[in-house]
């Protein structure tokens, strides 16, 4: 992804509070932080690439230290986009709220359970690193509009919970090879529906 110099600026700004705040509240991994431009920001960013059209309204749950929401966030600053990041941890959440006000990018912070939650009627849902594939299709049914698409980065074993899945769940599904990890994937998935 080509990013404006302001955007950039932004990354850099994200990358120094994460390394500031991770130590403190176990933001990210030791070894992953020292890789966060790719482990975490490329990664993120494969998302904001898998979508043509900027979506009305982001929705990212459990989103921890703000991937990929945060990162999806600021990649889509210039448009209309909103985005939501749904965190229940308190100091996490305050991370989060932290990320938004220094790099000047506004998006909503959830500190509050998925589950909890009224539905949040995402154009476009992504979680990264939270729950199976049969867990996150829950989530998706109870947030995601139904003509909405929903985006999993997720390891090796993705086919395994992808086929677990099936067992409860009807959907569209497109998999797209990660561009970070040769292992992973991105699960595009759309018409949801209950078996």
């Amino acid at each position: 992804m080509n990013a404006s110099r302001e955007t950039t600026d932004r990354f850099k700004l994200y990358l120094n509070l994460l390394r500031k705040w991770s130590p403190k509240i176990n933001l990210v991994s030791k070894a992953s932080l020292a890789d966060a431009g790719k482990r975490h920001f490329s990664d993120s960013l494969q998302l904001v690439e898998l979508c043509p059209v900027p979506p009305a309204h982001w929705v990212d749950l459990g989103s921890g230290a703000g991937f990929p929401g945060a990162v999806v966030a600021i990649a889509l600053a210039r448009t209309h986009t909103r985005v939501t990041l749904v965190e229940s941890d308190q100091r996490k959440a305050a991370f989060l709220r932290t990320v938004s006000r220094e790099t000047n990018v506004p998006f909503d912070v959830v500190a509050n359970r998925i589950e909890s939650l009224d539905p949040l009627e995402a154009d476009v849902l992504s979680a990264r690193a939270l729950a199976p594939v049969d867990v996150l299709l829950e989530f998706t049914n109870r947030h995601m509009k139904k003509n909405g698409t929903a985006f999993f980065p997720k390891g090796e074993t993705w086919a395994n919970e992808v086929a677990h899945a099936e067992k409860q769940w009807r959907f569209s599904l497109e998999v797209h090879k990660s561009k970070t990890n040769a292992n992973a994937a991105i699960l595009q998935i759309g018409d949801l529906s209950r078996v």
